[in-house]
């Protein structure tokens, strides 16, 4: 990738980014990174990026191709004054801090500004994420391209047109590591309880989860028959699928969770 970077905020997912950055092939010295906290800019630098605790100390001169936002949703609108100038002589700006609608870095940087909304998800971190993105108006074939070249440093990445669905990835993907985790546990816990020493449920668990997503992402089968062809009728399988499947059961939950988690992506946007 050969293009100059502006990266506000170095914490997990900034980190994560700048990781597949530099070895997708950007050249450290391309990337110029912002974070206030003395830890994150040590590790910046240790990537060997130009790394400062405040914008005001960016060379004179220095425009960016891309602005990527990486900062706590929280916080988002009261740094991007500071990053005023960029996009307004054709830096791209690129979000990736939850909830945050595009239509409030229009308000900042101004509506004839490329602005890139992106959803990531934590796996990020092992170059495994899953990226959803969505773009205004002004944000051309050229744009789109920029952005999926960084993101897929990380992970896969989507587009959708509608922002409203945003709130749904968000519920879906971007909480999603979150429902795996927790299932994860769920089992090594079921595990345990069924007589398992917790070492082996532990990796029982673990292995069994990683393999079937592998699986499901590998195989031309649907996850649907991917489920029939492990499933031997009137098996343990299908013993332990009675309950999930019950009316009861993860389906519902999952549904409830989804919904709870992108209700609250509509409160927080």
């Amino acid at each position: 990738m050969n293009m100059s970077i502006l990266l506000v905020g170095c914490g997990n997912m900034g980190r994560a980014m700048l990781g597949g950055w530099i070895e997708e092939g950007v050249k450290p010295n391309d990337v110029v990174v912002v974070d206030p906290g003395l830890d994150n800019l040590d590790k910046a630098t240790k990537f060997g990026c130009r790394a400062f605790s405040s914008p005001m100390l960016i060379e004179t001169g220095f425009q960016p191709d891309v602005i990527i936002l990486a900062v706590k949703p929280q916080v988002i609108s009261d740094v991007l004054s500071s990053y005023q100038a960029y996009a307004k002589k054709g830096a791209l700006v690129i979000s990736v801090a939850a909830g945050a609608r595009i239509a409030l870095f229009e308000e900042s940087f101004g509506e004839a500004s490329a602005i890139i909304r992106t959803m990531p998800n934590t796996p990020a971190a092992i170059r495994r994420g899953m990226m959803v993105s969505c773009a205004n108006l002004h944000v051309t074939a050229k744009h789109k391209k920029m952005c999926d070249q960084l993101m897929q440093a990380i992970g896969a990445t989507a587009w959708v047109d509608d922002e409203t669905l945003m709130d749904a990835v968000t519920g879906l993907s971007g909480s999603g590591p979150a429902y795996v985790f927790y299932m994860i546990q769920a089992m090594i816990e079921a595990g345990i309880a069924a007589g398992l020493p917790s070492e082996l449920a532990e990796k029982l668990a673990k292995t069994t989860v990683s393999g079937a997503g592998e699986l499901a992402l590998q195989s031309s089968d649907t996850v649907e028959q991917l489920r029939i062809n492990v499933t031997s009728p009137n098996g343990t399988t299908a013993a332990g699928l009675d309950v999930l499947m019950g009316p009861d059961g993860l389906a519902k939950l999952m549904d409830e969770t989804v919904a709870a988690a992108t209700a609250r992506s509509i409160e927080l946007g």
